[in-house]
C-alpha cells in the first residue's frame, strides 16, 4: 500500500514552471502519443476527456496496436500471446470494459501443477476451484507465479482478447493512429514557447509535424533500442537506466508428453498448468493448456490424449530436442520475444515523468510494478499533469495538503 502511495504521489508532485503554457493561454493544437499499447492508448483516452475535442491527437505505433498485448492465430482461432489476464481490482480496466461495451470471457476450470524437473513428477497440485489455497513453493520467476495466480477466482480477461481494450480507446479518444516508426524528437523554440518536432518513417519516407505536447509511452531504456533519438535539448535529457527481463512465449499446437510429468497415461493427466520450481537445468517455466479469446457456451478444453494448444513460457526459444521433450509430436509453433517486465531493484528509484517542459514518459511507471493497471494509472496522471501545467493550474500540482487526502481516500 505504502508503494502504491507512493507512485501516486511520484506522479503528480512536479515542480512547477511558470513558462510551460503557451503565452497567450491558448489550448494546444496538436497532442503526440508515441506508442499503442495499454499505457498509450488509454493516455490519449484521458488527454481527450480534460483537452476536449478541438485538440488533434495522434498515437505512433511502429509495430501492431496493443503492444505487449497481443494474440496469434492457430487453426482459425485467436489465443494471447502476450498479457493474458486482469485482477478484479483493477478499476481502470473494468471501467475501460464497460464505457466499451466489451464483455468478460469465461473462465474455464481446471487443475494446476508444480513440476521440480529433478524427480519427474509433480510435487503440489492446485484445482482452480479451490481458490483459497496457496503454496510456498519457490516457482520459476515471475511467469510462473502469474500462472498460477490465475487459477484465482478474481482474475478476468476480455473476450475477443485483451487487445481489444487498446483498439477501443484509441477510437473513444478519437484518436489519429499512425502506424510508423517514431525516430527523432526534436525541439524547436520560439522565445519562451517551445514545440516538439516528430520525425518518423511514412512509407520508405521521412515525414516531420509538429507538436504542443509529447507523451512517450514506450521503454526509453539505454539498453534497448527504441529507434528514438532527441536532439535540440539543452541540458540534453536525463538518461534512463534499468533493462527488462526477456521471457519467450510459445504458443504450440500438438500432443503434449506426459509422460515426462510422469503419467504414462495421458488419459489420467489431471491437469491444464504445469508450473516448475526454481530448479537449475530445467529449460521453460511453465506450459498450460490455452483456451482461445473467443470460447462458446459449448466449449471444452481439449484432454491429453488429443492435440491441444498450449502457452510454454520460457528464457530463451525452445530448441527442437526442449520441444520433443515436452511434446510427443506437434503441427505448429509460434514464438514471440517480448521484453515482458524490468529487472526490480531495492534501490532504483522511478525514472523520471517530465522529461522537458511538455515531454512525459510514462513506461517509467513500470519500476513500481509492471501491470495493465499500472499503465492506466500512469496514463491518467499524465494527462492530469500535461492539462494542469498547460493551463498554469500549480495549485492542482504541487498540492500541499495531498498526502492527507490520499491517505483519508485509502
Amino acid at each position: 500500500m505504502h508503494r502504491y502511495l507512493f507512485v501516486l504521489l511520484s506522479f503528480v508532485h512536479v515542480l512547477a514552471d511558470p513558462d510551460f503554457a503557451k503565452l497567450d493561454g491558448a489550448p494546444p493544437s496538436k497532442i503526440a502519443v508515441v506508442g499503442a499499447g495499454i499505457g498509450g492508448t488509454a493516455t490519449a483516452h484521458f488527454l481527450r476527456q480534460h483537452f476536449g475535442p478541438e485538440v488533434r491527437i495522434d498515437v505512433f505505433e511502429k509495430g501492431s496496436v496493443g503492444g505487449r498485448l497481443a494474440t496469434v492465430t492457430v487453426n482459425q482461432q485467436d489465443y494471447e500471446s502476450g498479457g493474458s489476464i486482469i485482477h478484479s481490482l483493477n478499476l481502470h480496466m473494468q471501467d475501460f470494459v464497460q464505457q466499451l461495451g466489451l464483455k468478460y470471457r469465461k473462465s474455464v476450470a481446471g487443475k494446476t501443477a508444480v513440476f521440480n524437473g529433478e524427480e519427474k513428477k509433480v510435487v503440489f497440485a492446485h484445482e482452480a476451484t479451490r481458490r483459497k489455497e496457496s503454496s510456498e513453493l519457490s516457482l520459476n520467476k515471475k511467469y510462473s507465479a502469474v500462472s498460477l495466480a490465475g487459477a484465482q477466482a478474481n482474475l478476468w480477461a476480455v473476450e475477443g482478447g485483451n487487445k481489444l481494450v487498446c483498439s477501443g480507446l484509441l477510437k473513444l479518444a478519437r484518436a489519429n493512429l499512425i502506424q510508423s516508426p517514431v525516430t527523432t524528437v526534436t525541439l524547436r523554440s520560439t522565445g519562451d514557447y517551445h514545440q516538439y518536432e516528430l520525425t518518423y518513417d511514412s512509407q520508405n519516407e521521412k515525414s516531420s509535424e509538429l507538436y504542443d505536447i509529447v507523451v512517450v509511452a514506450t521503454p526509453l531504456q539505454q539498453n534497448i533500442n527504441s529507434g528514438i533519438s532527441f536532439q535540440g535539448f539543452e541540458p540534453q535529457l536525463p538518461d534512463i537506466s534499468g533493462s527488462y527481463h526477456q521471457t519467450v512465449a510459445s504458443i504450440i499446437h500438438g500432443y503434449l508428453n506426459c509422460t515426462y510429468f510422469g503419467f504414462p497415461d495421458p488419459k489420467l493427466f489431471p491437469f491444464s498448468s504445469i508450473l516448475t520450481t526454481d530448479t537449475q537445468g530445467l529449460f521453460f517455466n511453465s506450459a498450460a493448456s490455452v483456451c482461445p479469446v473467443n470460447i462458446s457456451s459449448g466449449f471444452r478444453r481439449k484432454q491429453p490424449q488429443e492435440a491441444g494448444v498450449y502457452k510454454v513460457f520460457s528464457p530463451k526459444p525452445l530448441e527442437k530436442t526442449e520441444l520433443k521433450t515436452l511434446f510427443k509430436s506437434y503441427y505448429s509453433v509460434q514464438v514471440t520475444d517480448w521484453l515482458a517486465y524490468p529487472h526490480y531493484g531495492s534501490t532504483q528509484g522511478l525514472p523520471p515523468v517530465v522529461l522537458h517542459e511538455n515531454v512525459y514518459f510514462l513506461n517509467g511507471i513500470e519500476w513500481a510494478g509492471s501491470a495493465m493497471e499500472m499503465s492506466s494509472v500512469a496514463a491518467k496522471n499524465i494527462a492530469l499533469l500535461a492539462y494542469h501545467r498547460w493551463n498554469r493550474q500549480l495549485e492542482m500540482i504541487d498540492q500541499k495538503d495531498l498526502m492527507h487526502k490520499v491517505k483519508t481516500e485509502l
